[in-house]
């Protein structure tokens, strides 16, 4: 009774979780450069003391002196980690809206540090700087790019920037040497999670496209069939729940009778 209790719990615990990670890919559905938040599952096993001994030592006996190991899996939600794979692209005519193509970010600063983005829907401030949408410096050569307000804005493939035909300054562009360790701290924005040991590498297969923004790589119809179903798992778990404590209710009676 109290395993199928202790499952049932955890199963719609993990369940509800999804249903918060599903809502928030959901509501973020229009955000550009938004990407979207998975999970991963993992089986973790209830072993007995027999389970262990699994050598049936053939040439000293002939059969096994042990019952067969039978190991109980209980699934649970072993990670959560953001898809970086590819949003569509969508043409504004904007000089100052740019699309990522392929892996990497651009650097903005922030007043709590440099962090990582992949929105590039930027404007220019009152002085000139070129800042995102929550007025975030975006950043070239390590500090931020100034340009002026009414003259012909241009950027190449590899983030370099022209006024009137005259080079003046390129987008940093950065890549992380291991994915998994990217995490996202709110605003839309990304940093290398602390304690890995990843670090910051040159986006060498990056392509920017000025003129076009990259939509959130969420898929609103895949993510609803998630959601139905991380519900009816969330249902079917609190009926178990219900059961056995109708069952172990029903026990309790059962036995104080027979006293």
């Amino acid at each position: 009774m109290r395993e199928s209790m202790s499952s049932a719990l955890f199963g719609a615990m993990t369940n509800e979780h999804r249903l918060d990670v599903i809502a928030n890919n959901l509501a973020n559905a229009s955000t550009n450069g938004y990407k979207k938040d998975s999970y991963a599952f993992q089986d973790t096993f209830q072993r007995f003391a027999h389970d262990y001994l699994v050598d049936n030592k053939p040439y000293v006996r002939a059969e096994n002196i042990f019952p067969k190991p039978y190991i109980e899996a209980r699934t649970r939600m072993s990670g959560q980690f953001s898809d970086m794979s590819q949003g569509s692209m969508q043409p504004t005519g904007n000089s100052l809206d740019i699309a990522l193509v392929g892996d990497g970010f651009f650097k903005v600063r922030t007043p709590t540090g440099d962090f990582m983005t992949r929105n590039g829907s930027f404007t220019l401030s009152s002085d000139g700087r070129l800042i995102t949408e929550q007025g975030f410096e975006v950043l070239g050569g390590g500090s931020a790019i100034t340009l002026p307000r009414d003259n012909k804005i241009d950027i190449d493939a590899k983030g370099v920037i022209s006024v009137d035909g005259n080079q003046v300054g390129t987008l940093d562009l950065v890549n992380v040497s291991d994915p998994k360790s990217i995490e996202k701290v709110g605003k839309n924005l990304f940093q290398i999670r602390k304690g890995s040991k990843a670090t910051e590498a040159p986006a060498d297969n990056l392509q920017v496209q000025q003129g076009y923004l990259e939509k959130s790589n969420v898929e609103i119809v895949g993510e609803m069939v998630n959601m139905m179903e991380a519900q009816r798992a969330f249902e079917i778990n609190q009926k178990i729940m219900t059961t056995t404590d109708g069952m172990e209710s029903l026990v309790i009676n059962k036995v104080g009778q027979a006293g």
